[in-house]
């Protein structure tokens, strides 16, 4: 198990350090760590998360990571220090999955064993009640369970004994006293009457409790196993081996690892993308379904960016590498769902206390129920028996997995469908979002022009266009770039002119096969004494609906008008309908025009629209929601959108927007859909009503079983059966969130 140390961006003097901690059993062991690191000189923050193992503790640099294995060493615990490199990160992904393996078959072993030797002693309990007399003699009733008191019991008394001497109490420490006392109880009772009947054991109880509890950590184990897949299943995307081109055109293997931005790799059909690059050569079908959640293959061409990780589709490409380790997306990613499901939320702070607390609270109840049977009158049998079926069934796992056990795998679930949480509270809050603010470009649109409208006047659009797009070849302006596109996507033939001059502000002027092209605005056609009466007629229409027009005229005539416009994304109106059914109400904020504006909020619905704020407005417009008691989703994608995101209760991002977006968000859609918005929010609540079932059938536990162990209506056998049960029910609730799945595909 290991560790790692990152510097923090937004603050020079923090630094944050991530461990996982071997050795913990239950919430009481999360909750010692914890206070143990906090109270450490440098120390600014920890949170320790049981499921996933691991301790995130955030320094002022003082206390460096010796330090700090010492200190989780001190309390009982163990960490070790983890490599950072992608290779070696995958080494001790594998080694720890291997030793998990092998410590699942151990005890798998060892329930068999242990099942084993307590069979004689259920059957003699279960058939007393038919008047048979089953039960072995006390002395190898005894034999029995001083086997499984020793060789099953030994982790628990192990466990116990880190515990104390960390000066802390753990589950172990309650299994420990209420098997021990158990199992002393009737040893003493058996050697004081041998060779005589000593009457009523509890030889059965201690061993019973043992291998119910042994179970529940072997079913607790896979179940935690099964949370946890998302982070395994991300790191296994990293190849261990590129093919990197050299100089002189020949290729060679070499590992990731030795790479360096710049380095051209080819990447074979089939073959998993070794490197985040831009494409030099080739075309393919790239399943980028893993790390983005985008469920149909995204075609690649030159020029366009690719992620590591991603399987290569029937085409060889040529990639120039862009990043690499921990600098790539996979790994960005990896950062994210880690730091995500090693946070705390804040209902887990609350219950966190509770466990603190939970283990020598259950103790005094013990002793108070065993004097109160005793100052009763009742028999040394029935006080013991109520004392330690008390102990055993308060043992607050449950309580300790009940928050984190669903938080890691809701979070697992949303990375699949490529929605990152970075932050816990975000995700917690997220299932109260009654308001989602849309920034309109980027977000709600394309954020780039797309022609919507030709009018040729000679009713030959195909012509007009193709005549467009061939003049403007050389342009680099969005508006051009939008005609070929639409040139292309219709398969028209361009032909590059001859001569090509652009003018600011008006349009570009070109000459193909001999005649001379003016593409622009009334100004351009005006200054070359164009007739532009019927294209200006046509261009108003086209504004009222906020379009932007582009006349053409061929050898100093008008031959028709190209409309263009910020087009709505195709999965828009989808995403906004699933709002409406999660009863959320959209808004669209927006620096553009009020037309503009109106015009895009009647086509998708949108009632309410807040269209002319400038960048530095739009935090303060999410604020004034905020006050008057909404609880809102911001959603952007550029950097004038980062304050808005900050402002908002949840920031969601687009994964296609700005770096500074992303990084002051809570949420990022690794897909630029807004469709993915509402499974944001589905996600959310579906992970927050896991929480509440799993509180709920925990505390139910401890509130129900306590009073009826002290009252002697549970045996401890029934005992350990409910506490083992507790934890299982908890975690296997939690692993259902497996099977949640974004309803965007």
């Amino acid at each position: 198990m290991g560790l790692q140390i990152k510097q923090d961006s937004t603050d020079p003097a923090r630094v944050a350090v991530q461990l996982e901690v071997t050795g913990m059993t239950c919430a009481a062991c999360a909750a010692r760590i914890e206070k143990v690191l906090t109270r450490a000189p440098g120390v600014m923050r920890a949170v320790v998360n049981l499921p996933m193992e691991t301790a995130l503790v955030e320094t002022d640099g003082s206390a460096g990571p010796d330090a700090l294995i010492r200190l989780v060493e001190g309390a009982g615990f163990g960490a070790e220090e983890r490599a950072s490199d992608a290779s070696s990160e995958r080494a001790r992904q594998e080694q720890a999955d291997a030793a998990a393996r092998a410590e699942e078959r151990r005890t798998f072993t060892l329930l068999v064993f242990s099942t084993l030797l307590t069979l004689p002693l259920v059957a003699g309990m279960v058939t007393a009640p038919f008047g048979l007399n089953l039960m072995p003699p006390a002395m190898v009733q005894m034999g029995l369970a001083t086997i499984i008191q020793i060789v099953v019991g030994r982790r628990f008394y192990v466990g116990a004994a880190r515990a104390l001497a960390g000066g802390g109490a753990n589950m172990d420490v309650l299994v420990v006293l209420g098997t021990t006392a158990a199992y002393l109880y009737s040893a003493i009772l058996t050697l004081r009457a041998w060779p005589e009947n000593p009457g009523h054991l509890y030889f059965e109880a201690s061993a019973v409790i043992l291998t119910l509890i042994l179970f529940g950590k072997l079913l607790e184990t896979r179940a935690k196993r099964t949370t946890t897949a998302a982070i395994r299943a991300l790191t296994e995307l990293r190849p261990d081996t590129a093919h990197r081109l050299t100089e002189s055109g020949a290729i060679e293997t070499v590992p990731v690892d030795a790479l360096f931005p710049g380095d051209r790799v080819l990447v074979k059909p089939g073959e998993r993308m070794p490197v985040d690059g831009r494409v030099l050569e080739g075309g393919s079908d790239l399943d980028e379904s893993l790390v983005t959640g985008e469920s149909l293959p995204v075609a690649k061409t030159v020029g366009d960016e690719v992620i590591g990780g991603t399987i290569n589709g029937s085409g060889a490409l040529t990639v120039e590498t862009t990043a690499l380790g921990a600098d790539s997306k996979l790994s960005a990613i990896i950062r994210l769902v880690e730091a995500a499901q090693s946070s705390k939320a804040p209902v887990q702070k609350l219950v966190d206390k509770v466990s603190s607390i939970f283990v020598p609270i259950v103790v005094l109840v013990a002793i108070a129920t065993f004097a109160g049977w005793w100052l009763t009158g009742a028999e040394l049998d029935a006080a013991i028996g109520a004392t330690v079926a008390v102990l055993v069934i308060a043992c607050p796992c449950a309580l300790g997995l009940a928050t984190p056990t669903a938080l890691v795998a809701g979070t697992g679930a949303a990375a699949r469908a490529g929605i990152l949480i970075r932050d816990i509270e975000a995700l917690e809050i997220a299932h109260k979002v009654d308001t989602v603010v849309f920034d309109k470009t980027g977000t709600l649109t394309e954020g780039r022009p797309a022609v919507t409208d030709i009018r040729a006047f000679d009713r030959n659009d195909d012509r007009l266009l193709r005549i467009a797009a061939s003049a403007q070849l050389p342009s680099e302006h969005p508006l051009g770039r939008a005609m070929i596109e639409a040139a292309e996507e219709r398969g028209l033939q361009l032909s590059r002119p001859s001569d090509f001059r652009a003018v600011p502000g008006q349009g570009i002027i070109a000459e193909i096969a001999g005649e001379t092209v003016l593409i622009g605005n009334s100004r351009l056609l005006q200054a070359h004494d164009v007739d532009r009466f019927m294209a200006d007629q046509i261009a108003r229409s086209f504004a009222a609906e906020a379009k932007t027009c582009a006349t053409v005229a061929i050898a100093g005539h008008a031959v028709g008008v190209i409309a263009l416009a910020d087009t709505v994304r195709a999965e828009t109106p989808a995403g906004l309908a699933r709002l409406a059914e999660l009863n959320v109400a959209p808004v669209m904020l927006t620096g553009d025009t009020e037309a503009v504006a109106r015009t895009v909020a009647e086509e998708l619905g949108i009632e309410k629209v807040i269209a002319g704020v400038p960048p530095e407005g739009k935090a303060e417009t999410v604020t004034g929601l905020v006050e008057e008691g909404r609880t809102v989703a911001m959603v952007g994608d550029g950097v004038n959108d980062a304050p808005a995101l900050a402002a908002a209760s949840v920031g969601i991002a687009m994964g296609s927007g700005s770096e500074v977006a992303l990084e002051t968000a809570g949420i990022t859609l690794m897909r630029p859909r807004p469709d993915l918005v509402a499974d944001a929010i589905g996600v959310s609540r579906a992970t927050v009503r896991k929480i509440r079932q799993n509180l709920f059938w925990a505390f139910a536990y401890n509130v129900v079983g306590i009073p009826l162990a002290a009252l002697g209506l549970l045996t401890p056998a029934l005992a350990g059966a409910a506490m083992a049960l507790s934890s299982v029910s908890v975690v296997t609730n939690a692993a259902l969130l497996r099977r949640w799945r974004a309803k965007a595909q």
